[in-house]
């Protein structure tokens, strides 16, 4: 079943929905088909997709600002209003744009915007247990101060413990955050599915294509290098295009049509 059809799914058997939806096998390269996808779409509404890129690159500069002014709990205190309230917000908006182009629509912002506002429940969920590893994340960097030299000007070698334990550490918290939320999101704008459920299904879908999912990150980390290289300007294209791409991540992995459509008119 096609993924923008209604199924015959409805509240009053959501009992007997699957406890996650299914996903199909990836070639290692799908992620590049992904991202030109996400590219075709912002090409196609850039004024749009352009302005959530604004706004999504407008908060981090201002997070970092904030932190580099007044300290560590400026940094948590944004990461807990920007990226759980305000972040999922505006990526909801990313997906229903490219939604709205695979159903023949016209975007609009109204719409995008409309969707978004109609899920924020489930995504404040997601955002609110992603605010908790990240806050032990940053936590568990903190700890990794036991492995730093006390030598005022360290050799090398002494640094290795410090930079390898903080790396593996790092690329732990990465990678849940990573599983957790790769195709969550997108499940939350288009199907009425728990927000468990579509964690859950996020993180089976990507143990299930693990390549696949290796070179998403990849490409994903690369973006955000470049966007921080560029101070965030780079941030206002590369962010609606691997959210547009992330949409078509999603429906290219992930089979919730289990579930009935959350589509409708704003």
């Amino acid at each position: 079943m096609n993924a923008e059809t209604p199924s015959d799914a409805t509240p009053d058997n959501a009992a007997e929905l699957p406890f996650i939806a299914p996903c199909h096998a990836l070639p290692a390269s799908a992620a590049f088909g992904w991202i030109a996808a996400g590219w075709r779409d912002l090409v196609r509404v850039p004024l749009l997709s352009l302005g959530y890129g604004v706004a999504i690159a407008g908060l981090g500069a201002l997070i970092a600002w904030a932190a580099m002014r007044l300290g560590l709990l400026a940094l948590y205190m944004g990461l807990a209003s920007g990226f759980v309230f305000v972040g999922p917000f505006l990526a909801m908006g990313l997906y229903s744009i490219s939604y709205q182009l695979g159903a023949g629509q016209r975007p609009t912002l109204g719409y995008s915007l409309w969707e978004g506002r109609s899920h924020l429940k489930d995504t404040l969920v997601v955002g609110m247990c992603l605010m908790v590893v990240l806050l032990v994340w940053a936590r568990a960097a903190t700890i990794m101060n036991v492995f730093r030299p006390d030598a005022a000007y360290p050799d090398w070698r002494d640094l290795i413990p410090y930079f390898g334990i903080g790396s593996l550490v790092g690329a732990l918290f990465s990678a849940i955050v990573f599983a957790a939320t790769a195709f969550s999101l997108p499940m939350l704008l288009d199907r009425k599915a728990d927000a468990i459920t579509a964690v859950v299904t996020s993180v089976n879908a990507t143990l299930r294509n693990k390549r696949a999912m290796f070179t998403w990150g990849a490409l994903v980390f690369g973006c955000v290098l470049v966007g921080f290289a560029t101070f965030f300007v780079g941030f206002i294209v590369l962010l609606p295009l691997i959210g547009h791409a992330t949409w078509h991540a999603y429906r290219a992995t992930i089979d919730a049509s289990a579930w009935p459509t959350t589509h409708g008119g704003a």
